[in-house]
């Protein structure tokens, strides 16, 4: 039963979309509206089943209400996956099914790109829905969200090299980026501008290739990356990296990366602590791209404005640092807590307001 799903954290809503004509199989689950509509990408990927892709949507809305109150946005937490390989399975059709399944939510949940999904495929998606962001035309249209991911996990990484490894820049420091998509591929441009020593990885071997040539990086095995003799860690691709069989090969005292869900489960937190590693809890350093995007939702969009919210991350990362050392807590509990106490806080405001 769902309310039984071990992942299930109170959700709002989740909805099953099935469209046989595109071969469209779709979930969308919206956690919290506390403080404005749900908000979140849209991930496209080949599940081995049902129940994996429940499982990721789920863990993912939750990231999703905790990543948007810890920017401070004036959305919910939301996420959406449609069942397929983002390589061989796409069709206008497709993504226009997947528009109508958004559109029966009435604005309740917005949708974005995440993995597996580019810009173009959401404005497709646009033509039987107005209620997506992240677009290229319109409006307060902000453009891939991706650059602006990166941006703030490199400022990130540079707050958690310099609260663990006293660094005050990266020059020289060793870098491990898993995923060179768009957000991994434009925080390896920032990396190598600042001078870190690069390592990456890819499912796709022309993706590896690039970073090789254009960055000078070395590249290893997907499932070697974990164990790369490096400084920092930089998931950039799925969840769940972070597990105790990675943990026991992990060199790396820094884990800083785009990813979501980068912990398997909340007590790997408590695992990284343990073993001396410093982890940027992933909600709060990949608050990038869902900052430019709420600019568009919001109808105030602003580069400027985007790019000062967006260099606000590494205070917020400084604060739970600081306060996980104090208490001796992981910082993933640390941060937990706070995006909770915000959350409770928009739920307060709702009842009253209702009052």
């Amino acid at each position: 039963m769902l309310f039984d799903f071990p992942d299930f954290d109170d959700h709002e809503l989740v909805l099953f979309g099935r469209d046989t004509a595109t071969g469209l199989s779709a979930i969308i689950a919206v956690h919290s509206t506390a403080l404005g509509p749900a908000c979140g990408g849209c991930r496209m990927w080949p599940y081995a089943n049902d129940t994996e892709a429940m499982r990721d949507a789920l863990r993912l809305s939750r990231g999703m209400s905790y990543k948007n109150a810890m920017a401070g946005l004036p959305l919910g937490g939301g996420k959406s996956v449609i069942i397929g390989n983002s390589r061989t399975d796409k069709s206008d059709d497709l993504f226009r099914a997947f528009g109508r399944v958004i559109d029966s939510l009435g604005g309740r949940y917005i949708a974005a790109e995440d993995v597996g999904i580019t810009v173009a495929d959401v404005m497709t998606m646009g033509q039987t829905t107005r209620h997506v962001a992240g677009l290229t035309g319109g409006h307060d249209a902000s453009g891939d969200p991706s650059p602006f991911t990166a941006y703030g996990v490199y400022l990130g990484i540079k707050a958690a090299a310099r609260h663990k490894l006293g660094a005050d820049s990266l020059k020289g420091v060793r870098v491990a980026v898993q995923g060179l998509g768009n957000v991994g591929s434009h925080l390896c441009q920032h990396l190598a501008d600042d001078g870190a020593v690069l390592t990456v990885t890819d499912i796709h071997a022309d993706n590896v290739q690039r970073a090789v040539d254009r960055f000078a990086a070395v590249s290893v095995a997907p499932e070697r990356i974990h164990a790369a003799e490096v400084d920092v860690y930089a998931p950039c691709a799925l969840g769940a990296v972070i597990n105790p069989r990675t943990l026991a090969e992990l060199k790396a005292t820094v884990v800083a990366g785009g990813a979501n869900n980068q912990l398997e489960t909340d007590a790997m937190g408590e695992a990284l602590r343990s073993a001396g590693v410093l982890y940027a809890p992933d909600y709060v350093i990949n608050g990038g791209g869902i900052i430019n995007v709420s600019a568009e939702v919001t109808h105030a969009y602003d580069r400027e404005s985007v790019l000062r919210q967006v260099e606000r991350i590494p205070a917020t990362l400084s604060e739970i640092f600081r306060r996980a050392d104090r208490e001796a807590r992981p910082t993933s509990a640390v941060a937990d807590e706070m995006a909770r106490e915000i959350l409770a806080a928009g739920k307060d405001g709702q009842k009253k307001a209702a009052a």
